[in-house]
This record gives structure tokens, C-alpha cells and sequence, in this order.
């Protein structure tokens, strides 16, 4: 049993708990806050979404013994909000709701969307409900009732719930440009595409809270210094990964950078800033870097350590990398558990064979394209299956 200190719906809890309780059954049988509906509990569908720190989160896979000092907010929290009395009486007006049981999560989603993105149209309502399923109405009546209150709200200020703000209905984001302290003590402003930075540009690292961490290993068919020149050069990294592209000149220290990704029919592209730091003492470094999707308004913060070491007598390179990343938004179920890895090693595989290309001179076609994580994904069902029967 482990102490922690959280706040739920305004009221301080101080309480002993098991650290693989997670927060929905915490709250539903030792707070009886029941209106947090389980639905997969591997945070797939939605139907335990809460506010946590102001933004929407699983429930199901939180866990309170790392929300120590965390604000709370559930369905019963929020009975007299003024924008979720609105969406109540719209999703009973457009008929949004049937057995009810994901209603709470897609009531407490619906509400940050309307926040963050006021007067956003159908399709974008959709993208933003990918991480919310209902078995019973098709959606028509929720985005209709969701779409019904956020044009009610088309000429309000676009409101702060994950960090950074939403100009409605399309995301322009200042991670498409460096970004300065003065900008992030801001709130980080809305910056127009294209526009120039008013002073010099300066990226900030900032933590990471409760990341997904994975470690991979490859080796590399060359010397370790001339591996180590390699991730010397951004521009040479960034073509060596799948769907990336650097979108501005590099300075060899900060990097503007896009990244392509497809999931079956939806299509991300992750534009952001980042940093990179090398260590020669002990052939490592560090790339810091966060973007955003601008179709879905996704975010991702990643930081990568990277380790070079001596193989078969100096003729070859073992390449150790740390990464950890927080995805939030709508895509944010991509990184899921053992799916997450198998993909991050997969991508990592291309990642090797670019590299051991580019050093050897012969390009690096393959990472053009767009990385396509539905066909990696049925190559994981495809992997499994196989050690499943015994074949492969």
C-alpha cells in the first residue's frame, strides 16, 4: 500500500492504495463515484474518460499512485458546468445516447472538444472522437449534438485544456516554428503558418509526465566514428526515418521537422521543433522535440538517448536508444502497450537499414514514404499468429 494525495471534484483524498489499483476502480468502489463507466480497461474505448489536470484521460489505465498531487474531475463533477448542461440537453434533443454506458466518457470528451475547438465542423468532430466508442448509435445523433454546441459557441475564445491553444476549427500550432521562454511563459500563442519569429529562436526541454518508455538495440556494419559523424548531421538522421523530412534548414543544434504516418485511413503529420545534444566523451546524445498533428490536434513530447559502442573488434557499431514520448489526443490509442513496441521495433528495423544504406552510400528511398503503421500493424498479427501455430 502506498499514500497518496489527490483532489476528486474539488474534495482533498488522502487514502492508502494497492499500485496496480488503477484510478476508475478507485473511485467507483472506494469513492462510489460510479458514474466513471469500465468498459476494455486496456484504454481503448473511452467509456472511463476523466479530467485529469484539466484534459481527458483513460481512467482505466491511470493509476493513482502516480497522480500524486493530481486534480480530478469526473461526470459528477461536472453536473453544473454551463457547457455540459448545454451538451446534456443536446444529446438528448439529438437523440445521442441509447444504453447509455459510454455516455459519461463521450459527455466529458464532447465538452473538451467544444473548449479547445469552438465552431468546429462534423469531420473534425469525428477525428477527435476516434478514441470513443459507442455500440449502439452510429455517432450521428453525438456529432450531431456535439457540432450543435460547438457552432453555439463559434465566437468564444478557444479554451486551454492540454497546454496549448486550439484556434478553431483548424489547429495552427507554434511547434511549426522554434518557439522562445517569453512564448512558452504565453501559454504558447497561436502563430500564423509561415510566419517569422519575433526574436531568436530557442527551444525548451521540458519534462515529460508519466511517458511510455521503450529501449531498442541494433548494430550498424561500420566503424563507430564514422557512425557517430552520422548522427552528427540532423539532416542525414531525420532522412533515415520513415515518413520524415526536415521542413526548414538545419543549424546542426535545432531541427524543424515533419513526419508522415498512416493508421489504416487516417493520415497523421506530425510537425514540431526539437533539439539535438551530443556527448563525444562517452559517443551518446540526446534529441528533445515535441509537434503536433495538425488534422487531429495530437500532440507528442519524445525525448531519445542514443548510446554508440565498439562491436567485432571496432568493424561494427551497436546502437542503443532510450526513447520516451507522451501522445495525447486522438491518436493517442497508437501508443498502446505491446502494439506500441512491436511497431517502435519495426520502425526501428527501418530506421537500421536506412542508416547502414546511408553510410554505405546507397540512399535512402525507403524513408521517404510515409511510415504506414496499419501495414505494420497487420505485420505484427501476421508475426503473432505465426509463433502462435509454430510456423514462420
Amino acid at each position: 500500500m502506498k499514500p497518496v494525495r489527490i483532489e476528486i471534484n474539488g474534495r482533498p483524498i488522502t487514502a492508502e492504495v494497492e499500485p496496480r489499483q488503477h484510478l476508475a476502480d478507485f473511485m467507483r468502489e472506494e469513492l462510489l463515484l460510479t458514474g466513471t463507466h469500465l468498459g476494455c480497461e486496456h484504454g481503448v474505448c473511452g467509456a472511463c474518460t476523466v479530467l485529469i489536470d484539466g484534459a481527458p484521460a483513460r481512467s482505466c489505465i491511470a493509476y493513482p499512485v502516480a497522480l500524486d498531487g493530481a486534480k480530478i474531475t469526473t461526470i459528477e463533477g461536472l453536473i453544473d458546468d454551463p457547457v455540459m448542461v448545454c451538451l446534456r440537453e443536446a444529446f438528448t434533443r439529438e437523440h445521442g445516447l441509447q444504453c447509455g454506458f459510454c455516455t459519461p466518457g463521450m459527455l466529458i470528451m464532447a465538452r473538451d472538444i467544444v473548449l479547445r475547438r469552438p465552431g468546429l465542423d462534423e469531420e473534425a468532430i469525428r477525428h477527435e472522437l476516434a478514441g470513443n466508442l459507442c455500440r449502439c448509435t452510429g455517432y450521428v445523433g453525438i456529432v450531431r449534438a456535439i457540432q450543435s454546441v460547438a457552432q453555439e459557441r463559434v465566437d468564444a475564445a478557444p479554451v486551454v485544456t492540454r497546454g496549448s491553444e486550439v484556434n478553431a476549427p483548424h489547429y495552427a500550432s507554434p511547434l511549426a516554428l522554434p518557439v522562445t521562454p517569453a512564448r512558452i511563459a504565453a501559454a504558447d500563442p497561436v502563430i500564423a503558418p509561415g510566419a517569422a519569429p519575433a526574436d531568436e529562436a530557442a527551444f525548451v526541454v521540458e519534462p515529460l509526465r508519466n511517458p511510455v518508455e521503450i529501449v531498442q538495440e541494433f548494430n550498424v556494419s561500420a566503424p563507430r566514428a564514422q557512425v557517430w559523424e552520422l548522427f552528427q548531421d540532423p539532416a542525414r538522421v531525420i532522412a533515415c526515418l520513415p515518413g520524415a523530412r526536415l521542413t526548414q534548414p538545419c543549424d546542426g543544434r535545432n531541427v524543424v521537422a515533419e513526419m508522415a504516418v498512416k493508421l489504416g485511413p487516417i493520415q497523421a503529420a506530425f510537425g514540431g521543433v526539437g533539439m539535438i545534444a551530443s556527448n563525444p566523451a562517452n559517443w551518446s546524445g540526446t534529441i528533445d522535440g515535441r509537434g503536433v498533428d495538425s488534422r487531429s490536434a495530437t500532440r507528442i513530447q519524445a525525448r531519445l538517448n542514443y548510446v554508440l559502442t565498439e562491436i567485432e573488434a571496432g568493424a561494427a557499431t551497436r546502437v542503443r536508444v532510450d526513447v520516451a514520448y507522451v501522445l495525447q489526443g486522438p491518436l493517442a490509442q497508437m501508443s498502446r502497450g505491446a502494439l506500441a513496441r512491436d511497431l517502435a521495433a519495426r520502425m526501428t528495423a527501418a530506421f537500421a537499414a536506412n542508416l547502414d544504406a546511408a553510410i554505405k552510400g546507397n540512399g535512402t528511398a525507403s524513408a521517404a514514404a510515409p511510415l504506414d503503421a496499419g501495414s505494420l500493424f497487420f505485420a505484427v498479427v501476421k508475426a503473432w499468429l505465426a509463433r502462435l501455430f509454430g510456423r514462420g
